[in-house]
């Protein structure tokens, strides 16, 4: 049964990644650690990350080390690199380790629940933060807040009351809703919208703030996640899309999302969780997904142009 969460363990230091953990080293410098391998790692033990201006030589383990397990690891990596990292946590996962994966999607806790057991591991997404990340360096003006929780959360689990109580110590910001997978809906319906839709007009935040075009690509894309979501009972609809306006308006007009920011640095994207998932969905449960369908083929288009000149 998981009690205090003395030490985390956070694979992934990109921008999500390096936010949480220097909000935990600021609490106790000896509480988080990256798991990262080969260059990563050495990258990472030589620069550490910088958050806001600021330098955070965070502890590096190798998945080879064998240290005590974590008390909870949490999973910030690409889509692309979740089979790799649901490996290279293996060392620091024990009996009452807790999992919390931040990344995008609607599949991430089911893979690593396949792995190491769905009593390890918390539903969770990341939301309203405006991080923008530069090699090692991350700024960011905006926190937003980690929803997580079990499916339903209509009292709170022990290891969700632990998970709650680091958040607290760290200055981490969250909520526990009482419905977790139509939150994950939710939140899977606003980076089909933004994140597809920056990448192939290459617009930060603000564009989207003053561009009425550009927010009707966003919605297009949202209301097909809303139809698939209705023949899977999960408990979204279209007003939902309107909640994220204020969260839109929040947000710095110079931020990008982070499939803009990957597309701008020539990395590969996450196309494949979010407009490829829906695609796949929508077949299956025969629902038109059109808007999507031209977003995956353009991303991977501009994709092409990039990762083939490597």
């Amino acid at each position: 049964m998981p009690g205090k969460i003395k030490n985390v363990a956070i694979i992934g230091a990109g921008a999500l990644g390096a936010v949480y953990a220097s909000l935990l080293y600021g609490m106790d410098r000896e509480s988080v650690c990256f798991i990262a391998s080969g260059e990563r790692c050495e990258r990472l033990k030589k620069s550490g990350v910088a958050v806001n201006g600021r330098t955070f030589p965070i502890r590096v383990v190798s998945p080879d080390e064998k240290p005590d397990p974590a008390g909870l690891v949490i999973v910030a990596v690409k889509y692309h690199q979740l089979d790799e990292a649901v490996r290279e946590i293996a060392g620091r996962v024990g009996e009452n380790t807790v999992i919390l994966s931040v990344m995008n999607g609607i599949d991430s806790e089911e893979r690593l629940g396949a792995a190491y057991g769905m009593d390890k591991v918390l539903y969770a997404i990341a939301l309203g933060i405006d991080a923008l990340r530069e090699g090692n360096s991350v700024r960011y003006t905006t926190q937003g807040r980690i929803l997580f929780g079990e499916a339903l959360n209509r009292d709170l689990s022990p290891r969700v009351q632990s998970v709650k109580d680091l958040f607290d110590r760290a200055g981490i910001n969250y909520e526990v809703p009482a419905d977790m997978k139509a939150v994950m809906w939710y939140k899977f319906m606003i980076n089909a919208g933004i994140n597809q839709a920056s990448a192939v007009l290459r617009a930060s935040y603000g564009v989207f703030q003053t561009s009425a075009a550009a927010r009707e690509l966003m919605h297009s894309a949202m209301r097909e996640v809303v139809a698939v979501a209705g023949k899977l009972n999960i408990n979204l609809a279209g007003e939902d899309m309107e909640k994220f306006d204020p969260v839109l308006a929040s947000l710095s007009p110079d931020g990008k999302t982070s499939m803009l920011q990957d597309v701008e640095a020539g990395r590969k994207t996450e196309v494949e969780m979010l407009a490829g998932k829906l695609v796949e969905l929508g077949e299956k449960y025969g629902v038109p997904t059109p808007v999507n369908r031209k977003l995956f083929t353009e991303i991977r288009q501009i994709e092409n142009g990039y990762l083939k000149s490597c």
